[in-house]
């Protein structure tokens, strides 16, 4: 599978353009306004009482921000953050080992947190709910169980797979918001952002341009805007005009609802080689050589969102919308 250029999950060559785009308290923070009077409201309260802020777990589709809003929270409770990915902790030892070294006040960011492995997972209910720490040390005769006390943290965990996250998990999180796809608007407000930060002049209808095919994420309104941004450097220009950002997308295969090669590819192959479904999911991926996963968690959201697929018992079903974009006769079925 070729990387794609609307693909919202992180990429390392990003990463540090990403630290430099990334708002560092709610006031600078675009768009998820219910989110964020809620997030006013917890971290209000914790402060009053001179209290850590309850766990919090942040779930939606790769790219909104989850990750941004983890280092907001940190700055706007004035602690030190430690980030890890759940996959790449894969002993208890490990998580133990971080969970010790913690600060009063810290807050623990788990990203990918539903791959956590669940004895690992496990090491995380005491530390949740009482500050605990139990740490079986191995002797030559049996073994005898450390506790320790740890000081008070937040945890902050991120998922795109909240129905994955084990029930003694998920109950311990005292703070649960869902991260939605952003408006148009929301997104122009990100792409004028990043146009302030980097120092590049954009036109208004420019700027709309890139948030009508930006799938409603900011990670890849941000790519899209740095891609335009290098067809008009490379034709001398120092300020984005729409005519720059018309020809960059179209020269990348984003149109005009932000849907890709593979987007199409995945609704070819439902409507031309299912009959519009329903068809199940690992049908499809093995018509157009993708993964499972990758479908579900990145391209599915999207298409969904945009009423071009529905997800039934029974499969997936191109909608009335679907034939449309693609320009296609929908023959109801009879059965």
């Amino acid at each position: 599978m070729t990387d794609r250029i609307l693909d919202a999950k992180k990429n390392l060559k990003e990463e540090e353009v990403e630290i430099s785009l990334r708002p560092k308290y709610l006031k600078e923070y675009v768009g998820q306004e219910e989110l964020k009077q809620n997030l006013r409201v917890f971290m209000g309260a914790a402060k009053h009482r001179d209290e850590t802020l309850d766990h919090v777990l942040l779930y939606g589709p790769p790219g909104l921000g989850k990750t941004t809003l983890a280092y907001v929270i940190a700055n706007e409770m004035e602690g030190n953050i430690r980030v890890i990915n759940g996959p790449s902790i894969e002993r208890s030892g490990d998580l133990a080992s971080i969970l010790a070294d913690i600060k009063a006040g810290d807050i623990l960011f788990i990203d990918e947190i539903h791959r956590l492995p669940r004895v690992v997972e496990e090491v995380l209910y005491g530390a949740m709910e009482d500050f605990k720490l139990s740490i079986l040390i191995p002797r030559e005769q049996g073994s005898n169980t450390l506790n320790l006390t740890l000081e008070p943290f937040t945890l902050i965990g991120a998922t795109t797979r909240a129905g994955d996250l084990s029930s003694p998990l998920r109950s311990r999180f005292g703070i649960v918001e869902k991260i939605n796809f952003y408006s148009e608007k929301e997104i122009e407000g990100i792409v004028r952002r990043t146009s302030s930060v980097l120092r590049t002049g954009i036109d208004e209808d420019a700027v709309k341009l890139i948030a009508k095919r930006s799938r409603g994420t900011p990670r890849i309104a941000n790519r899209l805007f740095r891609r335009v941004r290098d067809f008009a450097n490379y034709e001398g220009k120092n300020a984005i005009a729409v005519s720059d950002a018309r020809k960059a997308l179209d020269a990348l295969k984003v149109d005009c609802l932000g849907l890709d090669d593979v987007d199409i590819r995945y609704l070819n192959a439902i409507i031309d080689r299912f009959h519009g479904g329903p068809v199940g999911l690992e049908a499809v991926a093995s018509a157009i050589g993708e993964e499972i996963m990758n479908l579900e968690d990145v391209y599915e959201p999207y298409l969904l969102q945009i009423g071009m697929i529905n997800r039934t018992p029974r499969g997936r079903v191109a909608t009335e919308k679907a034939y449309e974009h693609l320009r296609k006769n929908h023959q109801k079925s009879l059965f």
